[in-house]
């Protein structure tokens, strides 16, 4: 098995087959991230540009250090500081910064499709690092790691996403992937914040808090996307608390051994209270910390491609 594609854009595109290559691919990185000399020669000579046009802290600053690690030329990009900002088209920048020859984008945008408009517009490869409502297919792949990590076998396990599921290009990457894995997925969240179709997603509604955690083997918690709503859809943050938030009472009703994670930022209080983001069965730092691997294995596996060269990882590292 291989990554033949030119692009990572979406899970939703990928078969199990795919992801659990991509999955294995970036095991072989974390030994990486815990030598005392974290960089291999890998893509020595390639040139990964950090495009986004939105903010970031997890994913732009893991990426940086993925390629850095990686021994890429890696180039972060500032919207703000940009000549977007004096009119210049999205698909002008990226083809001025291809000719400058440049071998991966990594992209991250607020408008749904936008990545995939680049994708089909560059013959350099392209990363999706969140593209508006659509997906974010690396957080999905490092929140399977480390589910995997935790738990072992994907398939068959009960994983209860709970939140603001409508806004999140992160429930929608995990949902495809987990269940091409043969994961049981619930989700459960405001009504407001819920898809009104969620049938095509193959996963159950959950009417209360409690059977969305009870007997869960993971519980993912998400944040509240108000930067991408067009209106409030709840009354209160302490309402939200009061009816979505994970507390340790409710997180007594998974089993014994479940893992809570969040994909970041944590709204503390909200959709997470402290005492349960910093408990033992917390794996939220470590999602962090897998978020690395899985971006040099994304960038391994695209990077190499320009210059034809072998996948096999273990000759490269």
């Amino acid at each position: 098995m291989s990554y033949k594609r030119k692009d990572l854009l979406g899970m939703i595109d990928l078969s199990s087959e795919e992801i659990t290559y991509l999955l294995d691919t970036a095991q072989t990185f974390c030994e990486i991230n815990e030598r005392d000399v974290k960089k291999v020669p890998t893509l020595k000579g390639r040139t990964v540009i950090n495009l986004f046009f939105e903010p970031s802290t997890r994913t732009r600053t893991s990426f940086e250090i993925a390629g850095k690690r990686l021994s890429a030329d890696t180039v972060n990009f500032s919207a703000s500081s940009s000549s977007t900002t004096k009119g210049e088209t999205l698909i002008d920048t990226v083809k001025n910064m291809e000719y400058m020859h440049s071998d991966v984008f990594v992209v991250r945008h607020a408008y749904s499709g936008s990545v995939k408009f680049i994708s089909e517009n560059t013959d350099a490869s392209v990363i999706n690092a969140g593209d508006g409502l659509n997906e974010h297919p690396t957080q999905a792949l490092l929140d399977l790691l480390t589910i995997r990590q935790h738990k072992g076998d994907i398939k068959g396990l009960e994983i209860a996403i709970i939140g603001d599921i409508t806004h999140s290009r992160v429930a929608r990457s995990d949902i495809w992937a987990m269940k091409k894995l043969g994961a049981n997925v619930r989700l459960f969240g405001p009504p407001t914040m819920l898809p009104k179709y969620i049938e095509p997603f193959g996963c159950r509604k959950c009417a209360t808090m409690e059977e969305a955690v009870e007997g869960a083997d993971v519980v993912m918690m998400l944040r509240v996307q108000r930067e991408r709503q067009g209106k409030l859809l709840l009354p209160s943050t302490r309402e939200y608390a009061k009816f979505f938030g994970l507390t340790n009472q409710k997180l007594n009703l998974a089993k014994e051994d479940a893992i809570v994670m969040h994909p970041g930022p944590i709204n503390r209080g909200v959709e997470l209270m402290s005492n349960v983001a910093d408990c033992s069965r917390s794996v939220i730092l470590p999602q962090v910390s897998n978020g690395v691997a899985v971006r040099m294995a994304a960038l391994y596996l695209l990077g190499l491609k320009k210059g034809g060269q072998s996948e096999n990882t273990a000759e490269k590292l």
